[in-house]
């Protein structure tokens, strides 16, 4: 009988919990393919998920206080209590965004986002260009041959990711699909060659750049994911001979997180939650 007495003393904690378990269900029917109908351009778990997501934003409004019959201690306490909530709100949202089962996003807008991160690209590739400088004699030849083919791979995913946003068909959707998983390859590969470095300091220093290009790669393997169907998700999968479990340990999920919160303007715990489920999705996917 405790257990419905202390739900009924907090009914705000209860709540929160019944709509982060009709969330978890939701997540788990939608991607066993359990529609349960229609709605709209949408399905009827995809609706439930959204409105529970959506009341947990409400749950986690700041509570409005009298400034003159409550104490600062208690201001300090309920702001607190408010900033965990807000966090909790954060935390399940990011759970959500990624995951290709969530329905509603468009073609373009998420083909936007692609086109997004390619500065980031560029720029991550740019800086794999100027460290082979960095590294002893012995271990620059063995990076830059490892990393020869990031310009070519980057500049043609840049190229068809802006096409595909401008013209956003089958055709240009595929060309795309291919492109990302092709680069994926590519910098997965590369990781693999550095850590044969055996020089500390180079070995380091490698694979820091290499792995900044591979969570912008993965980001945007992730987003082309979410708008293909799921027999060109298995086919994509299928063409990947390195997993991303044989590359795991050589990425640093700090770092990965550093990039994602940096580019989406958002706290650290989002983004780690973001890449921690970006990741196992890309697993159950077959990468």
């Amino acid at each position: 009988m405790n257990f419905f007495a202390n739900g009924w003393k907090q009914p705000k904690t209860t709540a929160a919990g019944l709509l982060i378990a009709v969330v978890s269900v939701a997540g788990v029917l939608a991607q066993q393919g359990i529609s349960l109908g229609r709605v709209g351009t949408g399905t009827v778990v995809s609706l439930m998920s959204a409105l529970a997501t959506a009341m947990l934003g409400l749950l986690a409004k700041d509570p409005e206080t009298s400034a003159g019959r409550v104490s600062g201690s208690a201001r300090q306490q309920g702001g607190a209590s408010s900033g965990s909530a807000k966090l909790g709100a954060w935390m399940l949202i990011a759970l959500l965004v990624p995951l290709p089962w969530m329905e509603g996003c468009s073609a373009k807008s998420v083909a936007q986002n692609i086109v997004n991160w390619t500065p980031a690209l560029e720029s991550a590739v740019a800086t794999v260009d100027s460290t082979a400088a960095l590294l002893t004699p012995a271990d620059a030849p063995i990076f830059a041959a490892a990393t020869s083919g990031f310009d070519a791979a980057s500049n043609l995913l840049v190229t068809q990711a802006k096409a595909y946003l401008a013209n956003p068909t089958a055709g240009a959707l595929q060309q795309l699909q291919t492109q990302v998983v092709t680069f994926q390859q590519q910098v997965s590969a590369s990781l693999l060659e550095v850590a044969k470095i055996t020089n500390p300091s180079s070995q380091a220093h490698a694979l820091t750049v290499i792995e900044d290009v591979a969570t912008i790669v993965n980001s945007i393997l992730s987003l082309v994911a979410s708008i293909s169907s799921k027999a060109a998700v298995r086919k994509m999968s299928s063409e990947t001979g390195i997993k991303l479990s044989m590359v795991r340990p050589y990425l640093d999920s700090n770092r990965a997180a550093e990039l994602v919160a940096a580019h989406y303007g958002e706290p650290m715990t989002v983004a780690r939650t973001q890449v921690a489920q970006a990741e196992f999705a890309e697993m159950q996917a077959g990468f």
